[in-house]
């Protein structure tokens, strides 16, 4: 399936990408596009025959539960409406909590890193086997970013995926910003985690910006991309030729004119490796290495043995037998919920973490709900002027997101209202209709808005 070189598709960009040049193909955030009501630049798109595969980023398959039937219906749906060769996901848990673990169910509003344990392996297995069930097309995974690590960890982020394409057959979606972020944050050399992953499965690779500050790279997305990010790129180009490549941006977009200009050198970069020795279908460097100790061979892989097979384990993949499965999620999501919840609703990081680490994940949590809210509700920060940025982290240190962001909105607005805010009696006027507009079982008749409008205005004079 090749797909070439392609653009992450934004509303905001979606003029400038339908004037690029040799594109070969977008992909969209599954969860921002209506099958009903595509947008035009995508039906225009289209029917020139640039592709489109959704990416999503709400499933969580790498939770403690198993993947919502309802989310995966929508990602069906989409798929099938974008005529998609395939959809995409991460390796990541999104939310914890709920019944499985008797808490409270918390939302993090971001991708969140698994722990690479047997464990959390056989957990996502399961999960990953549901959704290629529930999906009319394959699916791929990505590798995440992540600005801490868990304790205890059994595998390096190469064998975790060898082994998860091993027990799946689910294709890799290779991201190499995140790679290189993993280098800089969590010290992971990203050559040993491509010599580790079978890079015949890879469907597509995602090159985007980023910038350091104190020791620490954020994955932005709303930056050029830099040097030691391309040089990622062509250390797995050395190895693979990937079937696709996407430029991502999600934010301080640029003018088109940089844009084609990131593209060309991600192109030439791909076209430079050319040359580049290609690696054989067997992963390479479990191919060389031999049979060491501890170590078993399955097919044409060494890896090491699993602690958790066995002759009772039920399964020659080594995961937990029938019985043993729903122990394995219920540890899984005690784990899950105890660090989300440090993150999100302040309480004491659990054993092993770094403290320091997981207060600048909770931060930046916390600035890209007040982003994203921002973004989504734009009446809010209009309302609530320079006031709102500072409003929207006070309420956010002490109320964990309970669903998803135009929940948070709504519950941001209602947490100020009842608290007498904003002081200004015209600004909280206007947030009390905003909300009451929103929480109603119906939209406002047509009527109903004109007669506002007229008071508002007439408020203003």
């Amino acid at each position: 399936m090749e797909l070439g070189i392609g653009i992450g598709w934004r509303p905001e960009i979606a003029e400038a990408v339908e004037g690029l040049a040799d594109l070969d193909w977008v992909e969209v955030v599954a969860e921002n596009v209506c099958p009903g009501h595509l947008p035009d630049s995508l039906t225009r798109l289209r029917s020139r025959g640039v592709g489109i595969v959704p990416h999503g980023v709400s499933l969580g398959l790498g939770g403690a539960d198993r993947p919502s039937e309802q989310r995966l219906a929508a990602l069906a749906e989409r798929a099938e409406a974008l005529g998609a060769p395939l959809v995409t996901e991460h390796i990541a848990f999104v939310r914890a909590g709920g019944e499985l673990t008797a808490s409270p169910q918390l939302e993090a509003g971001h991708l969140l890193p698994v722990p690479r344990t047997w464990d959390a392996l056989a957990v996502l297995c399961e999960n990953v086997r549901i959704a290629q069930d529930s999906l009319p097309v394959p699916l791929a995974l990505e590798n995440i970013a992540a600005l801490f690590s868990w304790p205890d960890e059994e595998l390096s982020e190469g064998r975790f995926l060898a082994e998860l394409v091993e027990r799946t057959g689910v294709r890799l979606l290779i991201d190499v910003a995140n790679l290189h972020t993993n280098r800089v944050n969590r010290g992971e050399d990203p050559a040993k985690a491509l010599d580790e992953l079978p890079v015949e499965a890879i469907a597509y690779v995602h090159v985007a910006g980023g910038v350091e500050r104190d020791g620490v790279w954020h994955d932005t997305h709303s930056h050029p991309v830099t040097e030691p990010v391309l040089a990622v790129l062509r250390e797995l180009r050395s190895r693979v030729d990937p079937p696709g490549v996407l430029l991502e941006r999600d934010d301080d977009f640029p003018p088109a004119v940089e844009l084609a200009g990131e593209l060309r050198v991600i192109r030439e970069t791909v076209r430079l490796g050319a040359g580049a020795p290609v690696a054989a279908a067997a992963g390479p460097a479990l191919a060389r290495a031999g049979t060491a100790s501890g170590a078993v061979r399955v097919g044409d892989r060494v890896t090491e043995a699993d602690p958790t097979s066995g002759a009772d384990s039920g399964s020659e993949t080594g995961e937990p037998a029938t019985a043993d499965r729903t122990a394995v999620r219920e540890r899984l999501g005690i784990a899950q919920a105890a660090l989300l919840s440090s993150l999100v609703a302040g309480t004491p990081a659990p054993e092993g973490f770094d403290p320091r680490r997981l207060r600048t994940q909770s931060r930046a949590l916390i600035a890209k709900r007040a982003s994203v809210v921002a973004r989504i509700a734009p009446e809010l920060p209009g309302i609530l002027g320079d006031g709102y940025r500072p409003a929207f982290v006070a309420y956010a240190k002490s109320r964990p997101m309970r669903s998803g962001y135009r929940r948070d909105a709504l519950d941001f607005a209602e947490g100020l209202l009842i608290a007498g805010q904003p002081a200004d009696e015209r600004a909280r006027r206007r947030l009390t209709r905003w909300w009451e507009e929103r929480v109603a079982p119906q939209p406002p008749r047509r009527t109903t808005r004109i007669v506002r409008a007229a008071r508002a205005a007439l408020v203003r004079r």
